[in-house]
């Protein structure tokens, strides 16, 4: 069974109900899913050698993006649930994969990436997904 291809952002604000149906959520953008590789317990495959032991210091940076979240969409959401109060959270829809284009641009390497700009795709600045239940 294939995933459904992403091309196109959830709209902020919207609400949608999670893949199970147990939740709904409202999207409040979305964002990279980083890894923080200061919590690591042991030391990870890029390390300072000094003479023939490994040195704890760790090179490079210490937020990257998550290697097992880079072909899903990620969105900094509120989960809404039934008898409680709205709770901030990062979710990662692995139930859908993006499109090549569009993961080029989300987990792009690129230094035009860094640039203030470059909050959309250029292809896609005007095709954000409404909530399920908002189509017209």
């Amino acid at each position: 069974m294939s995933r459904p291809v992403v091309d196109a952002l959830l709209a902020a604000g919207s609400i949608h109900t999670s893949p199970g149906g147990q939740y709904s959520f409202r999207v409040l953008g979305p964002c990279c899913r980083l890894f923080d590789r200061e919590e690591l317990p042991w030391p990870c495959c890029r390390l300072a050698w000094r003479s023939k032991e490994p040195s704890w210091r760790r090179v490079g940076r210490r937020f990257v993006p998550d290697l097992a979240a880079r072909r899903s969409p990620s969105y900094a959401v509120e989960l809404l649930q039934p008898g409680s109060r709205p709770t901030s959270t990062v979710l990662t829809l692995f139930s859908q994969q993006f499109a090549r284009e569009f993961q080029e641009w989300w987990y792009s390497r690129h230094p035009r990436s860094m640039e203030e700009d470059n909050g959309m795709p250029p292809s896609q600045e005007t095709d954000v997904l409404p909530a399920a239940g908002n189509q017209k």
